[in-house]
């Protein structure tokens, strides 16, 4: 009777750890955002990233789209982040949308993520005024 009930217990354990694992990809990223660490965020970075801040749309490099998103920080210091909307039924893909909310503005920022190799990596980043 032990034996069955372990098993269902280390079972259930490690599919919520499983769970709790792919939510920590988007959580972390909330958290960068709200601390406009875009230091971090770029570390998620794919090598080349589609990046839409507010108007301005384009395809950069890890490091052009760091610099883009250090230069929108400064403008727009952020005070809060929190995760409206997560995808992740997917093992290779994630989405998530964030609402940001700065000193100046909020915003609604879309992120995509493809996984390459054992992590997941943001191939599009999107920055839009929230209405």
């Amino acid at each position: 009777m032990m034996k069955p009930l372990f098993f269902l217990f280390v079972f259930f354990s490690q599919l919520t750890g499983y769970h709790v694992f792919q939510n920590d990809v988007i959580e972390g990223l909330s958290a960068h955002f709200k601390a406009g660490n875009s230091k971090e965020i770029a570390a998620n970075f794919a090598s080349s990233v589609e990046l839409i801040i507010i108007d301005e749309e384009d395809v950069y490099s890890k490091a052009q789209a760091e610099q883009i998103l250090r230069n929108f920080f400064t403008k727009y210091p952020p005070v809060k982040s929190s995760v409206v909307h997560l995808i992740n039924t997917n093992p290779n893909f994630r989405f998530g949308i964030l609402s940001l909310q700065t000193k100046n503005a909020k915003f609604r920022v879309s992120i995509t993520m493809k996984k390459s190799g054992s992590a997941f990596f943001i191939t599009e980043l999107r920055v839009e005024s929230d209405k």
